[in-house]
């Protein structure tokens, strides 16, 4: 049996990371009062390396956007926890024969990042993520790929998922 999971507020609290991150962002570089919220209002959905050049001039940084986005990921991994319970449901999983695995939306070096960070990653059979196979969730291709990562060629069945 297969079971594909998302990960972003789903096994991973991002909301309390992305909010933890850019706390630590703003005090680092003492930015304006307002700055914490302007940066989780433009990073609380879909984010890409592209998005540090709109944050870079904003906000007046001199850093390099790619330096940014680097220190984002490796920021925001670092960040994110786990939901309770998590992990021993996962591993309860497995354990009872199912095959698990990772469909999630996002840019790949920043998921992977997040499941190496929380130590999910070991949990996971396969990990599928729409910026490396090029289709986002809630489209059945990211799924399909998914499932083959994990060797599981997926047929008819219940499929699952929130909407981006």
């Amino acid at each position: 049996m297969l079971a594909l999971f998302d990960l972003d507020n789903t096994l991973i609290d991002r909301s309390v990371g992305l909010e933890e991150w850019a706390r630590g962002f703003v005090r680092l570089r003492s930015l304006p009062h307002g700055a914490e919220a302007f940066i989780c209002d433009q990073l609380c959905e879909r984010v890409h390396p592209e998005d540090f050049v709109d944050l870079q001039a904003v906000l007046g940084l001199e850093d390099d956007p790619g330096d940014l986005w680097h220190e984002y990921v490796e920021g925001i991994a670092r960040s994110v926890r786990c939901f309770p319970g998590v992990k021993e449901g996962l591993e309860a999983l497995r354990g009872a024969g199912w095959t698990i695995g990772i469909a999630t939306n996002g840019v790949g070096d920043i998921q992977r990042a997040k499941l190496a960070e929380t130590g999910l990653a070991p949990l996971f059979v396969g990990i599928c993520v729409s910026g490396e196979v090029g289709v986002r969730k809630p489209e059945h291709r990211l799924f399909e790929a998914a499932a083959a990562e994990c060797g599981v060629a997926r047929g008819p069945g219940p499929q699952m998922a929130h909407t981006p």
